[in-house]
This record gives structure tokens, C-alpha cells and sequence, in this order.
């Protein structure tokens, strides 16, 4: 332990730390713009500077350490003229329209502009605007860009994608697609992560809620929604809500207020989907079929984009079992058609996601009898579904529960565990036992591969089944997915079934999710799941009654031919 003194305050606090670490255990916030914590701690914007006495230049508080006797000052006068002078010099190379910006209200340079009365900027203004394809899912704004770096270390570190670089030095520095490429010839997966850790607006989806808008103002259609399991549990963070006061009920109510027709949850798309892969895999295992590699589930549009751009020849390895969003809306065009008696060109699919790469996912095509469309029509982020509540001049705090619509209204604890990392494998693996052995499992049999966001590399467990061992593991993260291929192709472990999900900790930390700069509440959204898991009233797939009767009344049983046909991809390489 080293002593220093901060602002006139003693402190004791580990050798090794860094003067904001120190700074922060003494309840002393020093501002940053480019800071993340052991994935970019580079100095690069120069807003966290303080002084330390008995040195004439300004040092970086992010990757300097303490010193004994070290004394130092985070907002003297000197310190705050020179970040006044760096926080004016940004906003020079700045599109500072804030009114049109997504981040509004929840920018880090915004908020150190104010907290810092910065109200002109005496330099002029020279902005650098890049062309871009606005209708790729994912959108760069250039004279947004403050240069921090967090983009390209997030993709990089985190995600192993590389898809950004930097272009040109000094004042002229860019960050652009590497390679000098185009976003949509890179190896972009679209999970967002870069969106999320940008702490201005450079980055964002593309927003897609006046296409929503339409449908719900166009009399000769009819909306049907679906809203994703981690949504629920970040929805409310916007509005200063804790999950326990934002149930799904009450996404239902303020999507009934907006004038949506139908509102499903997609945790019966889910249970859809365990039947489908859980039976897939059942099928696979017992051929043997996952001797030499393992079956990868199919349910992260991220993974797939992943797994198709760098691992082609691996394909043929994931499951065919479509997504929840796609399979909810197959079943959305046909059977849920004809409940109604709508034509299906004339119901309008919609999805609330946790993600970005939802929104490309959606472009899967749909062919059954006379209609060619697509499965899902329109996909919108959590983030949209939180500004379509204010523009629809909703107060949240107002909102009660209503139930879903019917005839796929009930829900299972095993399809609400979809949003965390290891909720998949955990699901499929309770409705695998019960496919072999004709009984249930203890409800919490395969807790073993729980994880969470900060696992290291994946988790692996083995189970036992009747007389046969199944070896599984679960991986969250890009970078981590490609070590875990990468160890399968040498031959050093081997698994039967492995989840993989794009994102950090899962869906709950997906790119469509409510952004808190230098936050990561992935582990904290994934307890929410798992606590409605644990308070559900059916924890198995195969016993949501309202999938018996789906089967019962349209597929006939998992696997069929209708089935194979609505349910089903081939996943083009």
C-alpha cells in the first residue's frame, strides 16, 4: 500500500494502482472520454490530465500510477485550462448538432462540455465527412469522431474482427473500415459493441422505427410484435426503472398504446426453437454425427455472420434450427395467418431486439405456398423501442401489465434464460434429457454451464444422460469463440454441443442495448432472466401448452417436414 494525497485528501490505496483508480476509491471522478479499462488505456484524448506537485507538465491520470507521497490535484487551475482548451479543440473537429444526434443527452463529450461551461468555441470549425451506406444496419458519422480509439480496441480485443483502423496522423487521423474497404465488404458481424463503447454519437444503428410507424398507421395491415428476453431486462434503465418495475407486461401495455394489433413474447418462439434444436441435436448425436466437431447452436446472427466470414468450412456445423425472431415470424405468416384469416402479405412482422445484427438477419427470405416475403419484416433495438415510447408521449411510470395475445401467449422459464450466455445450452440441454430418457431432469440439473461476462475463454461440462456423456461448452465474446474454434481444429478439447453468443455476456449485452458509458451491465441483466427462470411456472420447453398445440394443430412434431420447411435454414456459406 502506497499514501497519497488527492485534492487535499489522504488516501491509502494499492502500489501498482493508477492516479484515477486512486482517485476514484476517494470518490473523486476525474472526467475521460477515451478510457476503458484494461481495453483502452492510452491517454489518447487528454481529458483525464491533473497535476502533480513538483512536476511542470500534466500527466494522464488512466495509465499513470501512484506514487508514495505523491500529491496530487485533479482540477486545479492549470488542469482546468488545459481541458477546457482539449474539449474545445474536439468540439472544432465535432458535429455539434446535438438536437439530431442519438445521443443526445447521453454523450460523454457532451456532458463534459456542459459540466466544464463551455458555451463558444473560439476555433474554427472544420469538420470531415466520410460517405456512407445508410442502409447498412450500421451507421458512421465522421464528424462525430473524436479519435478515441475505443472502437478499434473493442473490435480488436475483445471480438478479434479488426474492422477498424486509423487513416492519416495528427489532426488529420481517421478511423475508417481497415483495409480500406467498404463496411459491407468487411467481416463486420454487426453485434454492436463498437456502438455501445463509443461515447459520443460516431457510431449507431440504423434507425428503423418510422418503418414501424407505418405499419401501425396503415389501416390494411396488421402488426404483430415479438419482444425479446433481454430487452425486459434493460428497457427501463432509460427511465431511471429497476427490472422489478419494468415487466414485460408493461412493454406489452406501451406497445398497445403505440396501436401495435398483436404483441407476443418471443420466450414462445424460443421454446419453438428448443424443440427444434434440441431435437436436432438429439438426432445428430445419436448418428454420431458429432464425433469430430461439435453442433453449434444457430440462434446469434452475429455468430453466424462471424462463423460464415472466417470459418466457412465450420457451416455445415451449426444447427439448422432458425433463430426465435425468424422462426416467430414463419409462424406469424402461416399459422397465425390463418387464425385471423389475413393474407400474409398483409401482416406486418415486427421484432424488438437486444441487437443489431438482428436487423440483417431479417433479410432471411420465407417461401410457403403463394408467399414469397420475408419471415420478419421490420427489426427494432431496444434503444428504438425506448424512443418510440417518447414519441409516443408515453410516461412509463404509467404503464400497467397486460398479458400477451393468444394463441402463443405462455412462456417457459428455459426460453426467458435465452438472453444470457448459457441460457441456450442450459434450455436445449433440459429438453435433450428429457428427449432420450422420457422424463425430466431436475429443474437446475445443467447449471454448470452458467456463465458470464468475464468468463475467461468458455466454460465446459460434461453431463451424464442415460449411459452416454455429452460434453458441451459455452462461449460469449468473438475474440474468445475464435480460441475455442481454434482449439476444437487442433484437437486439444473436444464437446458434442457448444452455444456461442456474439456479445459479452449474451444477449442482455447486446448492441441494441441501452448504452451507460464505461458500464457493463451484461451480468447484472443476466440475473434478472435468471430469477424469472427460477420464479417461472414451467422451466421446460416441451411443456409451454400453447407449443403442444402449435404442433398438435400445424407442425405435427419436431423435425417434420413442415417443420424442416418453416423452421429450417440451410445457411448459405
Amino acid at each position: 500500500m502506497v499514501k497519497v494525497t488527492i485534492d487535499n485528501r489522504e488516501i491509502e490505496v494499492e502500489n501498482g494502482s493508477t492516479i484515477m483508480d486512486a482517485a476514484n476509491r476517494a470518490g473523486i471522478p476525474i472526467p475521460k472520454l477515451c478510457y476503458l479499462k484494461d481495453i483502452n488505456e492510452i491517454g489518447a484524448c487528454r481529458v483525464c490530465v491533473v497535476e502533480i506537485e513538483g512536476k511542470e507538465k500534466l500527466v494522464t491520470s488512466c495509465n499513470n500510477q501512484v506514487e508514495d507521497g505523491m500529491v496530487v490535484y485533479t482540477n486545479s487551475a492549470k488542469v482546468r485550462r488545459n481541458r477546457r482548451k482539449t474539449i474545445e479543440m474536439i468540439l472544432s473537429q465535432h458535429n455539434t448538432d446535438c438536437v439530431t444526434c442519438a445521443r443526445n443527452r447521453n454523450c460523454s463529450l457532451q456532458t463534459i462540455a456542459r459540466d466544464l461551461n463551455i458555451l463558444d468555441v473560439p476555433y474554427e470549425k472544420e469538420l470531415r465527412p466520410l460517405l456512407w451506406n445508410k442502409n447498412f444496419p450500421l451507421i458512421r458519422d465522421n464528424d462525430k469522431c473524436i479519435k478515441c480509439m475505443r472502437c478499434i480496441q473493442v473490435c480488436d480485443k475483445i471480438q478479434n474482427v479488426n474492422v477498424w483502423d486509423i487513416e492519416g496522423t495528427g489532426s488529420r487521423t481517421d478511423v475508417y473500415v481497415s483495409g480500406n474497404r467498404k463496411i459491407e465488404e468487411s467481416d463486420c458481424t454487426l453485434c454492436g459493441q463498437c456502438v455501445t463503447h463509443c461515447p459520443v454519437g460516431a457510431l449507431r444503428a440504423r434507425d428503423d422505427t418510422e418503418k414501424a410507424w407505418w405499419a401501425i398507421d396503415n389501416k390494411d395491415k396488421v402488426t404483430v410484435v415479438q419482444v425479446a428476453p433481454a430487452v425486459r431486462t434493460a428497457w427501463g434503465e432509460a427511465f431511471g426503472m429497476t427490472p422489478e418495475e419494468t415487466p414485460m407486461g408493461k412493454i406489452v401495455d406501451a406497445l398497445k398504446r403505440m396501436g401495435f394489433d398483436y404483441v407476443f413474447d418471443t420466450v414462445f418462439s424460443a421454446d419453438l426453437t428448443i424443440m427444434e434444436e434440441g431435437s436436432e441435436f438429439v438426432e445428430r448425436f445419436k448418428k454420431g454425427d458429432t464425433r469430430r466437431m461439435p453442433m453449434f447452436t444457430s440462434c446469434c446472427p452475429g455468430w453466424v455472420r462471424f462463423v460464415k466470414a472466417r470459418y466457412p468450412h465450420l457451416v455445415d456445423r451449426l444447427s439448422t434450427a432458425k433463430s426465435p425472431q425468424q422462426m416467430f415470424g414463419a409462424v406469424m405468416k402461416t399459422y397465425f395467418a390463418k387464425k385471423i384469416g389475413v393474407p400474409p402479405e398483409n401482416i406486418v412482422t415486427v421484432s424488438v431486439m437486444p441487437c443489431m445484427a438482428k436487423k440483417a438477419e431479417r433479410e432471411m427470405e420465407l417461401f410457403y405456398e403463394e408467399y414469397a416475403g420475408h419471415d420478419v419484416d421490420v427489426v427494432l433495438t431496444t434503444r428504438e423501442l425506448n424512443r418510440m415510447i417518447k414519441m409516443a408521449h408515453i410516461d412509463p411510470h404509467t404503464l400497467t401489465e397486460k398479458p400477451c395475445d393468444k394463441p402463443m401467449e405462455q412462456g417457459t422459464g428455459a426460453g426467458v434464460i435465452f438472453g444470457t450466455t448459457g441460457g441456450v445450452m442450459e434450455a436445449a440441454l433440459r429438453s435433450a434429457f428429457y428427449l432420450m430418457t422420457g422424463s425430466n431432469p431436475e429443474e437446475d440439473a445443467f447449471r454448470e454451464v452458467r456463465s458470464r461476462r468475464e468468463q475467461k475463454l468458455w466454460k465446459e461440462a460434461e453431463f451424464q444422460i442415460k449411459d452416454v456423456t455429452i460434453r458441451t461448452a459455452v462461449v460469449n465474446g468473438l475474440g474468445n469463440t475464435a480460441k475455442l474454434i481454434e482449439a476444437l481444429e487442433r484437437g486439444e478439447v473436444h464437446y458434442d454441443f457448444v452455444e456461442v453468443m456474439a456479445c459479452p455476456g449474451g444477449c442482455v449485452g447486446g448492441g441494441g442495448q441501452p448504452i451507460k458509458d464505461g458500464m457493463e451491465l451484461a451480468d447484472e441483466r443476466s440475473e434478472t432472466l435468471r430469477e424469472l427462470d427460477r420464479c417461472a411456472k414451467r422451466r421446460f420447453s416441451h411443456e409451454n401448452p400453447d407449443i403442444l398445440k402449435l404442433y398438435e394443430e400445424f407442425f405435427e412434431r419436431p423435425l417434420s417436414h413442415k417443420a424442416h420447411l418453416l423452421l429450417h435454414t440451410e445457411h448459405a456459406r
